[in-house]
């Protein structure tokens, strides 16, 4: 009955596309709506979907075989609120959660991006693209440590066979590893059998690797029986505590070597508000009950700051691994596989030896993600001041006071401050232990007063922290593109986003900069528009939520309130999104006050 065809290119057809009469040729952000309209349609329809797997072409660049696109997608992470619309508009599983001093944003992760640009779309002006002009920034163990001779690494006792387990998410290079250890074993005479388990790898999902080496390694299935494994490399923990994978190891016998970093599910990228990653504890103790030992590292963590790539991380796990002495290949077998490979092969192997490095030298990996907060200006810690805040509060508002008297100015900061220090005035009245309140007052009070409007993102956009990641990411001369709706472009009917080059956005940026003394006076150009009014209405709201909730602080319901505090939080995003994001907080707000009054009662 009908035939049409989805592209990521659909202009490369031309204007009369050599396909039987009827056919229709349409763009690929048009899939969803092609789907409901050929599924009302009686008989038989077809649909055909033309672009190239990224996972397959994500692998040909990699090895040269492809062309790489010059332009690169990131995120500005101070104007991202964190509402997870870039993931649901993409469905794509780059756009990682990341925790942040202002609370849960979004990064690209940019060694999995497809570069298909299509997480541009989403309604948030936070995105920018970016074409590299030189190479980043030399990583530290490039350039300190990756010539240090590999025979002054003392070589562990190995073993003569060993059956490992290898499980990651796909995408990650878990079967690249497999086949490097095969290879490895090959080159020093070892019987070696192996197989992979993929599945969903090309959607990030599960992708498990079984290898048998040594004597007898071909006698049999290459598939690990249960409780058969000596080895388990965790690449991914999520996956590593499948059951499937559990039940192949033994308590008494197989040694786990963990990399702890928290790659998201897609609920985490799409719903970033609900969705959290798992305990890293809970799940590690899932582990320990079927392991004999567990050694932990965060090989993401470790791999960034040595050599600002993640794929080098496996790397990393597997030199821990060897080091410890659970793998019977020799480390020149090893490194001549990964030479082998032809794939960034200074790179891995240099992380390889890092991990080796990291067991005779643990502080290696204490790579330290915590950041602490800036000296405190005199206005600013002033302010601060009058708040009798313990360490915890005190470091909420070391971040936040001083991004106030920018955003406005003193007195604006003033009144957030002065909230703060009645909610936590109230836990002291209460005699309550720690700072739950007010510290969740803090963080979603600086939310609603710091809202991203047009001055804001400016400022935001102009600041010399976004300009130094970009530079970090990309080194410098960076040229960037910013890519805005502006919301009177929206009412005028301009439904796309429009880009602006660095010089253009950058004289745009300084104006609307200069006007934010203008923010929420009658004589602010953007003030009037009903966003804007909900964002200052609901300030209001929330302040006088908060004098509310202060009573409950100290009684069986404290927890309660501090959940009804936190609620607002779910109001994230832009435009539309936040819109939909503040009729939901609105519809529940009302509902969790009863439950509180209810258990306070």
């Amino acid at each position: 009955q009908r035939i049409d065809v989805i592209s990521e290119e659909p202009d490369r057809y031309g204007r009369a596309p050599a396909f039987a009469p009827g056919v229709r040729v349409h763009g690929r952000a048009q899939l969803d709506a092609v789907q409901r309209e050929l599924r009302e349609i009686p008989g038989v329809t077809v649909l055909i979907y033309d672009q190239a797997c990224a996972a397959e072409l994500r692998r040909e660049r990699k090895r040269g075989r492809a062309p790489t696109p010059a332009t690169r997608v990131m995120i500005n992470e101070a104007v991202c609120e964190g509402c997870g619309d870039c993931g649901d508009v993409s469905n794509c599983l780059s756009v990682h959660p990341v925790e942040t001093p202002f609370g849960r944003k979004t990064r690209i992760h940019q060694d999995s991006c497809n570069l298909d640009m299509s997480c541009i779309e989403g309604d948030c002006p936070a995105f920018v693209t970016v074409v590299p002009k030189a190479k980043r920034r030399t990583a530290r163990f490039v350039q300190d440590r990756s010539r240090r001779d590999r025979r002054s690494l003392p070589e562990p006792t190995r073993p003569d066979r060993a059956a490992l387990l290898i499980a990651g998410i796909g995408g990650t290079g878990v079967v690249t590893v497999g086949q490097v250890l095969s290879t490895a074993a090959n080159l020093d005479g070892m019987e070696v059998a192996s197989v992979d388990q993929t599945g969903m790898a090309q959607k990030g999902g599960p992708v498990v690797s079984h290898l048998r080496i040594g004597a007898g390694a071909t006698d049999g299935a290459a598939r690990l029986e249960e409780g058969r494994a000596d080895a388990f490399l965790v690449f991914d923990l999520l996956t590593g505590i499948a059951p499937a994978n559990l039940g192949r190891l033994d308590p008494d016998r197989t040694t786990a070597v963990v990399s702890t970093a928290q790659v998201p599910t897609g609920a985490m990228v799409a719903d970033v508000a609900r969705e959290e990653f798992p305990d890293v504890a809970t799940l590690g103790a899932r582990l320990a009950e079927r392991t004999c030992r567990q050694l932990y590292l965060d090989a993401e963590a470790v791999a960034l700051d040595a050599f600002g790539s993640q794929p080098a991380a496996n790397l990393v796990v597997v030199g821990v691994a060897y080091q410890h002495g659970l793998l019977p290949q020799s480390a020149p077998s090893i490194e001549r596989a990964i030479e082998l490979n032809g794939v960034a092969v200074d790179m891995n192997t240099a992380a390889f030896r890092l991990g080796r490095e990291i067991v005779l030298d643990p502080s290696l990996a204490d790579v330290g993600t915590h950041r602490s907060a800036p000296p405190l200006r005199a206005e600013a810690a002033a302010l601060c001041a009058r708040v009798d805040a313990d360490d915890e509060l005190r470091e909420v508002l070391a971040w936040r006071v001083p991004e106030l008297v920018e955003y406005q100015d003193a007195d604006y900061a003033a009144r957030f401050v002065d909230v703060v220090a009645r909610a936590r005035r109230a836990e002291a009245v209460a005699g309550s232990a720690t700072s739950a309140f007010s510290c969740t007052v803090a963080r979603n009070l600086f939310h609603l007063m710091a809202y991203k409007d047009e001055y804001e993102v400016a400022r935001l956009h102009r600041g010399a922290a976004f300009r130094d990641h970009v530079t970090d990411q990309f080194g410098p001369g960076a040229d960037v593109t910013f890519h805005l709706q502006p919301p009177v472009a929206s009412r005028m009917g301009l439904q796309r986003k429009v880009p602006l080059s660095s010089r253009t956005a950058g004289v745009a940026f300084w104006g609307l900069t200069k006007m934010a003394k203008l923010r929420g006076t009658r004589f602010d150009p953007f003030g009037r528009s009903a966003e804007r009014r909900d964002e200052r209405r609901l300030i209001d709201e929330y302040v006088a939520l908060v004098d509310e909730l202060a009573v409950h602080v100290g009684t069986p319901a404290a927890d309660d309130a501090v959940g009804v505090a936190g609620l607002v939080d779910m109001v994230r995003g832009f435009a539309a999104v936040k819109h939909r994001n503040l009729e939901r907080y609105r519809a529940e707000l009302p509902l969790a006050l009863a439950d509180l009054r209810r258990s306070g009662s």
